[in-house]
């Protein structure tokens, strides 16, 4: 009679990875890293991808100071800025977007969710005032909208000491604001309001490439 001897295989196996935490783990990581560096590298190397499109220019302190509060009143959550290359987007907002417009924004507001519509190319599609009162009290100018109303934007001044430090941190990551801009950023926004930001800020939006 013969006796049957298993032997445990040695070496990296896959039956080691698999009931390894640690090791799945790790090697997932290492697979991400090296798969992110490959699709992400080469961009910064596309001159399409980090140089900005003809005319665009830096945010004024005050289109800055609206972005900002864009961004706190997480306005990204319902609204994209990202025209996809398609017929109907086109149609319906505009050129689509490339990835030139977008080398000063920190970080870039694209968006993956359409409560509203698209704003990319809302600059100067409606007036100053229309987009005062439709943030306001959005239904006093879209009856059927379930935006909700941003009172307290014409009663709130901004802070002009925030807006220099903004724009040095910013230099710092590549926008171009020379010292003269960062110098008068406070005159500039002193005695305006979080609405005169946010809709100078609007009005700005796609207005480079149509």
């Amino acid at each position: 009679m013969s006796n049957t001897q298993n032997n445990t295989s040695s070496g990296f196996t896959h039956e080691k990875v698999e009931t390894s935490n640690f090791l799945m783990i790790v090697l997932i990581l290492l697979v991400v890293a090296i798969g992110g560096l490959v699709e992400i590298v080469p961009l910064f190397f596309q001159k399409s991808t980090t140089e900005a499109v003809q005319g665009l220019k830096p945010y004024t302190p005050l289109q800055l100071a609206g972005r900002d509060i864009y961004v706190r009143e997480g306005c990204y959550n319902c609204h994209s800025q990202m025209i996809r290359p398609f017929r109907a987007e086109t149609l319906r907002y505009g050129h689509y977007s490339v990835a030139g417009e977008f080398v000063y924004d920190h970080p870039f507001q694209w968006g993956s969710k359409r409560t509203g519509p698209d704003l990319h190319r809302v600059g100067g599609k409606y007036s100053d005032e229309w987009h005062r009162i439709h943030l306001n009290n959005p239904r006093d100018v879209v009856p059927e909208s379930n935006m909700p109303a941003y009172p307290w934007l014409e009663k709130t001044q901004l802070d002009p000491a925030v807006s220099a430090p903004h724009m040095k941190a910013l230099r710092t990551v590549g926008v171009p604001y020379t010292d003269e801009e960062i110098a008068g950023a406070a005159e500039q926004v002193k005695g305006k309001t979080e609405m005169d930001a946010l809709v100078a800020y609007l009005q700005v939006l796609g207005r480079t490439l149509r």
